[in-house]
C-alpha cells in the first residue's frame, strides 16, 4: 500500500469514528431528507437548512459502512456556506470522480479531501455507500418528501 493510500484510508477512518457535524438540526428554513441503502444497509438522514440558495447549516444522523459515514462527514463540511448552484457542482464533479468517469473539467475540479475518495471507483459496490449522502442532500435541498433509495 502506498503511503498516499494509507493516508486516504486513514482520513475515512477518522471520518467513520468521529463524524462531523452528527446531529441533529432544528429552526427555521429547515430541509431535511432520508436515504437508505439496502445493499449494505446504510441509513441516513440529512438536515440543512438554508438563506435563499445558500446552505448556512448542514449535518447528517444515521448509521452505515464507514464510507458512507466519511462521505457524509466530509459532505457536512465542503458543502456549508455553498449556494444550490456550487453543491450541485460538487455533487456532479464528486459522483463522476468515484465512478471513474471524469472527464478534463471534472479532473481539474478542486474537491479538497473529498479526492480521497478516488479509490471508490475500484470497488462498484461502494459507489452507492459512498453517495448516498450527497443523493440524500439533493433530495433535501429539493425538498423532496420521498426516502431516497440507492435502488
Amino acid at each position: 500500500m502506498s503511503d498516499l493510500d494509507e493516508l486516504y484510508q486513514q482520513v475515512i477512518i477518522d471520518h467513520s469514528r468521529r463524524p462531523r457535524n452528527f446531529r441533529v438540526l432544528a429552526g427555521d428554513n429547515l430541509r431535511t431528507s432520508e436515504g437508505y441503502n439496502p445493499l449494505c444497509g446504510d441509513r441516513v438522514t440529512i438536515y440543512l437548512t438554508l438563506d435563499g440558495d445558500r446552505v448556512t447549516d448542514v449535518s447528517f444522523q444515521g448509521s452505515g459502512c464507514a464510507i458512507s459515514t466519511a462521505s457524509a462527514s466530509m459532505l457536512t463540511e465542503q458543502l456549508k456556506g455553498k449556494t444550490t448552484a456550487e453543491i450541485n457542482t460538487v455533487f456532479k464533479n464528486f459522483h463522476q470522480l468515484i465512478t471513474g468517469t471524469s472527464d478534463e473539467t471534472t479532473a481539474s475540479a478542486d474537491l479538497g479531501k473529498l479526492e480521497i475518495f478516488s479509490g471508490v471507483c475500484a470497488f462498484p459496490t461502494r459507489v452507492k455507500c459512498a453517495t448516498l449522502a450527497w443523493h440524500t442532500l439533493i433530495a433535501a435541498l429539493r425538498n423532496a418528501v420521498e426516502p431516497v433509495s440507492t435502488e
